[in-house]
């Protein structure tokens, strides 16, 4: 099986650590194919169990397959250019995540990183599948809250979607893998430099 993760392989390591995470990228072209419940209820498995203060688990994931009723306003949200290929993709999720604490109802200051955290999660479970997860911030977060009746102590975070990789459809200009900065431009000893 041509695993998707391959093309990332030419990205460059500056410390020891897992292929998990330098194979997981975030292509554009996807086949189209729906994906299985049992393959797409494993990413939010893995999502699950991110990391969360108080084990207050603040992240909500609304979705909708190809194939259900919910697709038309789901894809309607994305901007154009997110559109011409997300037609093609699986599943659309908009994460969000909750504002306030269950148990006291206070401020969580700490809700989008730990939403963030449920994304990664599911984005390297992705990966090991060999399932695309591609998350986007091209969308209208406003008309997301109204159309999906989000409540306001909820905060719409990002939209993703899922797919099956198409390697014939990917252009490689678009398709670029991407390395990372430097290690010396992301950690500092001490105060900010």
């Amino acid at each position: 099986m041509d695993r998707y993760t391959d093309k990332a392989k030419s990205r460059v390591r500056q410390a020891d650590v897992d292929d998990l995470f330098v194979n997981r990228w975030s292509p554009r072209a996807m086949t189209g194919e729906i994906l299985s419940e049992k393959d797409v209820n494993s990413l939010f498995e893995a999502a699950r169990f991110a990391p969360s203060s108080m084990n207050n688990q603040p992240w909500r994931f609304l979705i909708s397959k190809r194939d259900d009723e919910n697709w038309q306003l789901f894809f309607n949200l994305l901007t154009e250019g997110n559109q011409v290929w997300c037609k093609d993709a699986s599943v659309l999720i908009v994460l969000i995540s909750k504002k306030t604490l269950d148990k006291s109802g206070k401020q969580y200051k700490t809700h989008s990183l730990e939403a963030g955290s449920a994304w990664q999660n599911l984005a390297l479970q992705a990966s090991l599948k060999n399932i695309v997860s591609h998350g986007m911030g091209g969308f209208d977060y406003e008309k997301a809250k109204s159309a999906l009746n989000i409540p306001d102590d909820y905060k719409v975070e990002m939209m993703i979607a899922l797919g099956k990789y198409n390697k014939k459809l990917s252009d490689e200009k678009q398709e670029k893998i991407s390395d990372r900065k430097p290690l010396n431009e992301l950690v500092f000893k001490g105060k900010f430099n």
